[in-house]
């Protein structure tokens, strides 16, 4: 099976409703730890959290996990240093958003709405450019009154607060990357921007589908 690894109950759905337009077929589960996050925003992401997701991840796919899909940013990295520890397929959400954003342009605005998560989306595009063989700038965009937003359920103000911060430093970019995936709500708010707003969750979840085709195809 496919399984996401969220560590915000609210991706479910979000992720959900965007399996059943791309891949209705499969088989998927979702895995929901909602302690990872607040104890890497108190933290940081240290040893014990990276033991903490390497084994979830493996459990998983002890279950019989295919591929797992990482949807928290924050954890992404940690995610993927599961890889060689597995023959399955081991992704973190937003990889496929970076690849896509270095090879829109060279000025690569970060936004997000937690601090922690600017570091691991930071260092991902630049492994992205790396990879890609290109040099880029990066400007970072903390979207500091939005998370209060967003704990306080209220959706609309979130999306809101990104997309005006967005508006006030898209003129310095190239692209936008949002870098969690509960930001992708602020894109339709954004399609008057004379620059892309690329957000994680389609993007990433595409690869994982095709990656889980690859590895079930007879």
């Amino acid at each position: 099976m496919l399984t996401l690894f969220h560590t915000a109950a609210t991706n479910e759905p979000l992720f959900a409703s965007l399996l059943n337009e791309i891949a209705p077929d499969l088989p998927v589960r979702h895995l929901i730890d909602e302690t990872i996050l607040p104890y890497a925003r108190e933290h940081g992401v240290n040893a014990q959290l990276q033991q903490r997701v390497s084994d979830t991840i493996l459990g998983a796919i002890n279950d019989g996990s295919e591929v797992v899909l990482c949807t928290c940013s924050t954890i992404g990295g940690c995610a993927e240093a599961v890889q060689p520890l597995t023959e399955k397929t081991v992704q973190r959400v937003d990889r496929a958003m970076a690849e896509k954003a270095v090879s829109i342009g060279a000025r690569i605005i970060v936004a997000a709405t937690l601090a922690s998560t600017l570091p691991p989306t930071c260092e991902l595009v630049r492994d992205a450019a790396a990879k890609a063989g290109k040099d880029v700038e990066i400007i970072e965009v903390f979207c500091a009154s939005a998370w209060p937003k967003f704990e306080a359920g209220d959706r609309d103000g979130y999306f809101a607060d990104i997309a005006t911060e967005l508006r006030n430093v898209a003129p310095n970019g190239d692209v936008v990357v949002l870098a969690q995936a509960s930001m992708a709500g602020a894109a339709a708010l954004c399609v008057d921007l004379p620059i892309p707003v690329l957000s994680s969750p389609r993007l990433g979840l595409e690869a994982a589908v095709n990656a889980y085709r690859q590895a079930t195809k007879e």
